[in-house]
């Protein structure tokens, strides 16, 4: 991108990461790094531990400051990836002092007057933000894309979905305790364990958060809940089964969509292939479908195994792969500033003060 064709690096806004230090505040910087976002319209924040630390950025050195509530001074957009008790103390008062809040958390996601957005699917709801704007878990997005471009076909009927998730989906002790549980098996040593209740290595784990009373998890509530939002679909029939797997970055899912109508593959993956932010991997003869190594690093939701369902004669079932860093968290950030600069829905402080 440059200057002078990318709206969003010519607005003069200034952006601060709050969590800069995590996984996804790393992959946003160097989402910002990659659009050259210059270093004086950039602020990074962590916690009171990480202030004073320096981190790498086009070949400065950027100062972390403390993610306090008096730190914004000149601050349009602030992008928030640290955790949900951090998010509501921040956000609302970030959001009063006339700071754009893109949050990470799940806060404020199921707030009626949060706009919670997937550019490609909903963009024009950040047109109702009252100064904060959701960021969908990051197993929710690719699955709304999918059923955005499926339901072009034919109106949804119900969807079922299990999800194969990293564990950096987590956060970073996890991918360390993966990482180390893998030493110790291979060195025949004992594995210790703190982030999950079980071992993670070589194992997988069919709970992600904790089970409610009705027998599923938060995870998966947060899934149905989610994609009815975004989806403007508040009756749709959706189930959820949330797995942690051995994998560091990237989610799978396996997707079961009854549509209203039968629908071939062939069309299903016509649409699909078309829609902004998926590419369809499906040549099973030769072994290609998404997988979360092919999908790590890489911007698009990744789409294959498109089949018809054999137990139902209006039903698809397919396979994805994308990366809960980027599309799952941090790129779904910044395409949603580019979605309110391109609306208007922002403006520089400067130039409305």
């Amino acid at each position: 991108m440059s200057v002078s064709t990318d709206p969003t690096l010519r607005s003069g806004l200034r952006i601060a990461i709050v969590g800069a230090t995590g996984a996804v505040g790393q992959v946003a910087l160097q989402i910002l790094a990659d659009r050259k976002w210059p270093a004086d319209r950039l602020v990074l924040m962590a916690s009171a531990r990480s202030a004073g630390k320096e981190i790498a950025y086009l070949g400065r050195k950027l100062k972390i400051v403390e993610g306090r509530a008096d730190a914004f001074a000149g601050i349009d957009v602030a992008f928030i990836s640290a955790t949900t008790a951090v998010s509501r103390e921040l956000a609302p008062v970030l959001a009063r002092q006339g700071v754009l809040v893109i949050d990470d958390s799940g806060a404020f996601r199921m707030q009626a007057d949060v706009p919670l957005v997937v550019p490609e699917v909903n963009g024009k709801d950040v047109l109702g933000h009252r100064g904060i704007i959701s960021i969908p878990n990051c197993t929710t997005t690719p699955l709304v894309m999918v059923l955005a471009a499926l339901r072009s076909l034919a109106p949804l009927r119900r969807v079922t979905v299990a999800t194969y998730q990293a564990v950096s989906g987590t956060g970073a002790a996890a991918v360390r305790e993966l990482d180390e549980q893998n030493a110790a098996i291979v060195e025949g040593r004992d594995t210790a364990r703190s982030v999950y209740p079980h071992r993670i290595a070589y194992n997988l784990l069919p709970q992600v958060d904790r089970f409610l009373d009705d027998g599923y998890t938060a995870e998966e509530h947060k899934m149905t809940n989610e994609t009815r939002k975004i989806l403007h679909e508040p009756a749709l029939p959706l189930s959820s089964t949330c797995v942690r797997v051995p994998v560091r970055i990237s989610h799978s899912e396996a997707v079961h969509v009854e549509l209203a109508r039968p629908v071939d593959p062939a069309e299903a993956r016509r649409v699909l292939a078309s829609f902004p932010g998926i590419r369809v991997v499906d040549d099973p003869a030769n072994s290609d479908y998404p997988m979360p190594d092919q999908a790590a690093g890489k911007d698009p939701v990744l789409v294959g195994r498109i089949r018809r369902d054999s137990s139902h004669p209006d039903g698809l079932v397919l396979w994805l792969s994308c990366d809960n860093l980027r599309k799952g968290a941090a790129l779904n950030a910044m395409q949603i500033l580019d979605e309110a600069v391109r609306l208007g829905a922002l403006k520089p402080r400067a130039a409305v003060n």
